[in-house]
C-alpha cells in the first residue's frame, strides 16, 4: 500500500501505478481544496444572512407593535364612542329632567290663566288669511241702501249651489286667476258661508269630486291628489277643517302642541342663540346649529317686578353671552309667565337697568357708545360685555327712555357712564373702553356688519376659524341628537294624540270620519283598490292640509311669539310628521338630510300609529246624514257672527267685476243655469251695484 498526500491547491494530475515491473494508469485525478468558497464569499454570505435575520426580526417587531397600536387605537376609539354615547345620553337625561322641571313649573303657572288659546275668530283669520291682521271681513261695512240690497241678492245667489260651482269653475279656467287668488276666494267663500256649514260642505264635496275626476282623467298619479294647493277646493278643505277642528284643538290636541312649543323654546334658550343668524347651540335643525364651541356661563339674576317694585324679585336664568334684547325677552317670559303675548309689554318698549345699590343704575343696550367695533364688524353688547358676570345681580325692566345717542348730556346717563368707564378701566377686559373704536352715528355705519356669536359666513372677508371647516364642524351634529332625545317625549305625545281615535277623553271629531269616508267612497267609485293610494289621499287631506300647518305655526292657535330657531325646529317636527304619513320607504344614506336621519328609527313606529289610526277610523260606524247635519248646524250657530258677511260678499264681488263677461257667458251656456235664470239674477246685482256707485 502507498499513501499519497494531496497538494493544498486545486488542480488535476495524471495518476500512475507502478508495482514491480507492472505499470498502470487509471486516468486523471482531480484534486480540490477542502473549502468550496473563498473566505470573502463566506463572510459575505454570513453577513447577508445575519442582515436578513435582523430584517425579519425587525419586521416581526414592527408588526407586533403596529398590531398593538391598532388594538390600542381601536380600544381608544371604542372608549371615545362609548364616552360620547354616555355623554349624549347623560346630557339628554339631565336636559330632559331640567326641562321637565321647567315644564312642570310652567303648567303650574298656567293653572290660573290656562293655555293662551286664541279666540275662534283670531285663530280662523290667521289660518284663512295669514299675515293680514286688519282684514275687511272683521269690520262693519257702512254702505248705501242700494249696495246693501245688491250684496244681499248676491249672497242669495251664492247659496244656490249651481251658481257657486259655476262661479268657481269659471274663475279657475282663467289664466290670470293666480294661486293667491284661489286661496283668497276659497277663504272668502268659507267666511261668507260660516253660518251655512251644511251647504258649504255639500259644495266642497262636489268640488273635491270634480278634482278627483280631473286628476284621474289627466293620467296623473293618483297619489298627487290634494298634494298641492292648486285649486279652490283644496284651500276650502283646509278652511273646512280649520272651522270644525277648533274644539278638538282646545280640548285635546292643543295641550301637547303647546307643551312641545314650550319645550323647544326653553331648551333652545338654555344654550347660546345668535341674535343675528338665529343659530343655536341646541337645535333640531342642522341649518340653525352653531358649529363651533361657544364659551358661556349661566347667570342667575334677580329682576325687579316691573308691575310693583316693592313686590318680591323674580329669579331668572340668563347667559352671559345673551344680548340685552335676549335678556329682556327672558325677563318678560319669566315675569309674565302664563300671560298671552299680546297682553304683555314688548322688549322694544322696555329698557334694561343694571342696579348696584340704591343710586347706581346703568341702562344696558344692544348698541351704545361702548359697543366694540373691529374693522367693519360691530359686535352686539352682551351681559359679559357690561361685566355682568356674577350671580345675584339685580336688574330691572323700566319703560323705554330716549336712545343713549340722544341723552349723552343727561346727568343720570353721564354719571352712570362715568362710573361704568371707571369700572371697565380697572378691569382687564378685552371689551374695555380703552380699546373701543369711537362711536359711529347710525347714518354713517351702513357698511358696518353686525355680529353676535358667529360672523355671517356669507361675507367674503370671513377669517379661517370663524366658523371652522365643514369637516371639523360635523362633530357638532351630535348636538342634534342630544336635543332630539331631550324633546322626544313631547314629540311622541303630540303624534300619539293626533293619531288616536279616542284619547284623553275626547272622541274623534265627526269631520275627520266624515271626510275619510267620503274619500273611501270616491275610491270605490273609481275602482281604486290600492291601499297606498287610499292612505295617501287621507294623508294629503288631513295631516298635510291641516296638521302640518298647525304644527309649523303654533301662533295660529296660541297667543305666543315664535322666534326663528323655534320655527326651524318645528319645521323638522312637521317634516317628520309628514314622513310618518307616507307609504313610501325612504332609503337613507350618508347624503340624506339630517332631519330624516335624526328620526329614522322613530318613523317606522310613527307609521304604525298612522296605519292603525286610519284603520280604526275605517272600522268606526258611518255617520248618518242626520247626525252630520245636526253637527254642522250646531257649528254654524256657534260661529254665526264671527265675520261680517257683507264685507266678505263685497270682497268676493270684486272677482265678479273682474271676470264679468266670462261668468255671464258660462251661466248662459249652462242649461241648468238658464232654467234657474241665474244670469239674469247676477245682471240684476251688477246693475244695482253700478247704479249705487
Amino acid at each position: 500500500w502507498t499513501r499519497c498526500t494531496s497538494p493544498k491547491t486545486s488542480h488535476q494530475i495524471s495518476a500512475g501505478i507502478r508495482a514491480g515491473g507492472f505499470e498502470y494508469s487509471p486516468g486523471t485525478l482531480h484534486i480540490y481544496s477542502d473549502s468550496l468558497l473563498t473566505l470573502p464569499a463566506i463572510i459575505g454570505i454570513g453577513g447577508g444572512g445575519g442582515l436578513l435575520l435582523l430584517v425579519i426580526i425587525a419586521v416581526l417587531i414592527a408588526y407586533k407593535r403596529k398590531s398593538r397600536d391598532a388594538d390600542r387605537t381601536l380600544k381608544r376609539l371604542q372608549l371615545q364612542m362609548d364616552n360620547l354615547e354616555s355623554r349624549v345620553a347623560l346630557e339628554c337625561k339631565e336636559a330632559f329632567a331640567e326641562l321637565q322641571t321647567d315644564i312642570h313649573e310652567l303648567t303650574q303657572e298656567l293653572d290660573g290663566a290656562g293655555i293662551p288659546f286664541l279666540d275662534y275668530r283670531t285663530y280662523a283669520m290667521r289660518v284663512l288669511f295669514p299675515g293680514i291682521e286688519d282684514h275687511p271681513v272683521l269690520k262693519e261695512m257702512e254702505v248705501q241702501a242700494n249696495v246693501e240690497k245688491a250684496l244681499t241678492l248676491f249672497g242669495q245667489l251664492l247659496t244656490k249651489k249651481h251658481f257657486l260651482l259655476t262661479f268657481i269653475r269659471t274663475l279657475e279656467a282663467q289664466r290670470s286667476f293666480s294661486m293667491r287668488d284661489r286661496g283668497n276666494v276659497a277663504s272668502l267663500i268659507m267666511t261668507a258661508l260660516q253660518g251655512e256649514m251644511e251647504y258649504a260642505t255639500g259644495v266642497l264635496k262636489q268640488l273635491l269630486s270634480d278634482l278627483i275626476d280631473r286628476n284621474l282623467e289627466s293620467k296623473n298619479h293618483p297619489k298627487l291628489l290634494l298634494r298641492r294647493t292648486e285649486s279652490v277646493a283644496e284651500k276650502m278643505l283646509t278652511n273646512w277643517f280649520t272651522f270644525l277642528l277648533y274644539k278638538f284643538l282646545k280640548e285635546c290636541a292643543g295641550e301637547p302642541l303647546f307643551m312641545l312649543y314650550c319645550a323647544i323654546k326653553q331648551q333652545m334658550e338654555k344654550g347660546p342663540i345668535d341674535a343675528i343668524t338665529g343659530e343655536a347651540r341646541y337645535s333640531l335643525s342642522e341649518d340653525k346649529l352653531i358649529r363651533q364651541q361657544i364659551d358661556y356661563k349661566t347667570l342667575t339674576l334677580h329682576c325687579v317686578n316691573p308691575e310693583n317694585e316693592n313686590a318680591s324679585e323674580v329669579t331668572v336664568k340668563c347667559l352671559n353671552c345673551d344680548t340685552i334684547t335676549q335678556v329682556k325677552e327672558k325677563l318678560l317670559d319669566a315675569v309674565y309667565k302664563g300671560s298671552p303675548y299680546s297682553q304683555r309689554p314688548k322688549a322694544s318698549d322696555m329698557d334694561l337697568e343694571w342696579r348696584q345699590g340704591r343710586m347706581a343704575r346703568i341702562i344696558l343696550q344692544d348698541e351704545d357708545v361702548t359697543t366694540k367695533i373691529d374693522n367693519d364688524w360691530k359686535r352686539l353688547n352682551t351681559l359679559a360685555h357690561y361685566q355682568v358676570i356674577t350671580d345675584g345681580s339685580v336688574i330691572a325692566l323700566v319703560p323705554k327712555q330716549n336712545s343713549a345717542y340722544n341723552i349723552s348730556n343727561s346727568s343720570t346717563f353721564t354719571k352712570s357712564l362715568s362710573r361704568y368707564e371707571s369700572m371697565l378701566r380697572t378691569a382687564s377686559s378685552p371689551d374695555s373702553l380703552r380699546s373701543r373704536t369711537p362711536m359711529i352715528t347710525p347714518d354713517l355705519e351702513s357698511g358696518t356688519k353686525l355680529w353676535h356669536l358667529v360672523k355671517n359666513h356669507d361675507h367674503s372677508d370671513q377669517r379661517e376659524g370663524d366658523r371652522g371647516s365643514k369637516m371639523v364642524s360635523e362633530i357638532y351634529l351630535t348636538r342634534l341628537l342630544a336635543t332630539k332625545g331631550t324633546l322626544q317625549k313631547f314629540v311622541d305625545d303630540l303624534f300619539e294624540t293626533i293619531f288616536s281615535t279616542a284619547h284623553r277623553g275626547s272622541a274623534l271629531p265627526l269631520a275627520i270620519k266624515y271626510m275619510f269616508d267620503f274619500l273611501d267612497e270616491q275610491a270605490d267609485k273609481h275602482s281604486i283598490t290600492d291601499y297606498d293610494v287610499r292612505h295617501t289621499w287621507k294623508s294629503n287631506c288631513l295631516p298635510l292640509r291641516f296638521w302640518v300647518n298647525v304644527i309649523k305655526n303654533p301662533q295660529f292657535v296660541f297667543d305666543i311669539h315664535k322666534n326663528s330657531i323655534t320655527d326651524a325646529c318645528l319645521s323638522v317636527v312637521a317634516q317628520t310628521f309628514m314622513d310618518s304619513c307616507s307609504t313610501s320607504e325612504h332609503k337613507l344614506g350618508k347624503d340624506s338630510p339630517s332631519n330624516k336621519l335624526l328620526y329614522a328609527k322613530d318613523i317606522p313606529n310613527y307609521k304604525s300609529w298612522v296605519e292603525r289610526y286610519y284603520s280604526d277610523i275605517s272600522r268606526m260606524p258611518a255617520i248618518s246624514d242626520q247626525d252630520m247635519s245636526a253637527y254642522l248646524a250646531e257649528q254654524s250657530r256657534l260661529h254665526l257672527d264671527q265675520f261680517n258677511s257683507m264685507s266678505a260678499l263685497h270682497e268676493i264681488y270684486t272677482y265678479i267685476i273682474k271676470y264679468k263677461d266670462e261668468i255671464l257667458s258660462a251661466l248662459q251656456k249652462d242649461e241648468q243655469s238658464r232654467r234657474q235664470r241665474l244670469r239674469g239674477k247676477l245682471e240684476q246685482v251688477i246693475d244695482t251695484m253700478a247704479l249705487a256707485s
